[in-house]
């Protein structure tokens, strides 16, 4: 028995141990409910899939199950996230207002579903699971590309609206604006020619879509043709997006979080209402334009750098620094050197010529590492003091006896809350200092002292 909770104990080490950087980034994707043999499967569009794995990332399908939302953290670690295809999301999760509250007569709800029966069948459980993911997304950044309906639940979760039926709503809004003609006019799905049925969008400039379909854009129009499989979409965009692409109904068909948005440094918050996957020329694999799997590729390089971030955050947190006997003894130098010049600010009291040579090491270390980082070096400013090199360091120990008087007499009409105002003044130099020592400490250490997890 012994022997094998021992070899346990070592296996459990050794996973424990391994280098998760070896491990490929997760893109959590939700699937779709659907009906076959009279029995529920749970289905992803394939395009997704290929694109995710093809880029570098390991795509993990969450299934579409009761009481899955309560049993997110379990699908840790998420590197990123997916969502595209399935229902209409619950209105009552957007109308919570009497402004946002469609005006759509009880008949004009009962011909919206009868003419899209699988959308407007509802799925409360998917609407649980998919807003807890964005929320989680938006609250840790972690990047969340938004296909279709994916885009809407962002919109969602972050405050905005949609249309129940585009074709009826906004029909009237444009009505009422006196906008209403033949070019206006679009239609975002078409049952009879679903994959093929194509329309104009018009990409707005200076924005991602506009970097990824810039070789297919003509500088009078930039259009590009898009597929359209939806009835609803978005009506007030939430307060923190930017649009990409309107249609010429004027809909938004694309959206992203500029403040969320680098891929190179793993931000990346974008919803698109077309399918740039599925936008494929007929009987054949290649792409509409170039830029169609942009997306998906920008999308997953925010994914392994936001993996690297987590990478080296856990490393940097949970790894101590390992020094050697020398590094260590050097360590305990300048340590005490900075505790001794803490006393000497504290207490006031005169300094021992026979400490002064222990001060020597706090100053020349200083000297040798005089960067700061911003945040330091302004608090340092806003306490009117900046610690730069060992001369100012020294001038400010070297207290002869008639300054060290001087002070004595000025302390001494000094009132207890002023001379509790000074103390407290050099309690959090001492503070500072000690917060400096140690990210300088940490920037001296050689690699090779650094265990391997960092």
């Amino acid at each position: 028995m012994g022997s094998s909770t021992q070899e346990l104990n070592n296996i459990t080490v050794l996973a424990m141990s391994s280098d998760i950087s070896d491990i490929l980034p997760r893109v959590l994707i939700v699937s779709r409910r659907s009906v076959r043999k009279n029995k529920f499967v749970d289905f992803v569009g394939e395009y997704h899939l290929d694109l995710i794995v093809n880029y570098g990332a390991v795509p993990v399908i969450i299934p579409r199950v009761s009481g899955v939302h309560t049993l997110l953290r379990s699908f840790e670690p998420i590197h990123g996230v997916l969502l595209c295809e399935g229902e209409d999301i619950d209105p009552s999760l957007y109308q919570g207002e009497l402004d946002q509250v469609s005006d759509l007569s009880p008949q004009e709800l009962e011909e919206i579903k009868k003419l899209h029966a699988s959308d407007t069948a509802i799925d409360r459980e998917k609407d649980s699971i998919e807003l807890s993911l964005a929320k989680l997304c938006l609250e840790r950044n972690i990047p969340y590309l938004g296909i279709c309906r994916g885009s809407q639940v962002l919109n969602v979760a972050c405050g905005g609206t949609l249309y129940q039926d585009i074709e009826k709503e906004l029909s009237k809004k444009v009505n009422k604006e006196g906008e209403n003609n033949n070019d206006s006019k679009v239609m975002h799905i078409d049952y009879d020619n679903y994959d093929d049925h194509r329309h104009a969008v018009k990409v707005v400039e200076n924005t991602p879509l506009n970097e990824w379909f810039k070789d297919s854009l003509e500088e009078e129009n930039m259009e590009i043709w898009v597929n359209s499989y939806h009835h609803q979409g978005v009506k007030k965009l939430a307060q923190r997006f930017v649009p990409m692409a309107f249609s010429p109904d004027g809909l938004i068909e694309g959206f992203y979080d500029p403040d969320a948005y680098n891929p190179e440094e793993g931000k990346f918050i974008m919803g698109l209402q077309f399918h740039p996957e599925r936008m494929r020329k007929p009987d054949s694999e290649e792409f509409d334009y170039p830029g169609c799997p942009s997306a998906y590729q920008e999308f997953v390089k925010a994914v392994i750098a936001y993996q690297k971030k987590l990478i080296y955050s856990s490393a940097t947190v949970a790894t101590p620094l390992k020094l050697d006997q020398e590094m260590e003894k050097q360590r305990k130098v300048i340590a005490r050197s900075f505790s001794l010049a803490r006393n000497l600010y504290t207490t006031g009291h005169e300094m021992d010529p026979k400490v002064e040579s222990e001060l020597e090491a706090g100053a020349e270390f200083l000297k040798s590492n005089t960067a700061l980082s911003l945040q330091q070096e302004n608090r340092l400013k806003q306490m009117g003091a900046t610690v730069r090199n060992a001369n100012s360091y020294i001038k400010k120990l070297k207290l002869n006896e008639e300054r060290q008087a001087m002070a004595r007499n000025v302390m001494g009409k000094m009132s207890v809350e002023q001379l509790s105002d000074l103390m407290s003044f050099y309690h959090m130099m001492g503070q500072i200092c000690s917060e400096v020592l140690g990210t300088k400490l940490s920037s001296v250490v050689p690699n090779g002292l650094i265990s391997n997890g960092c």
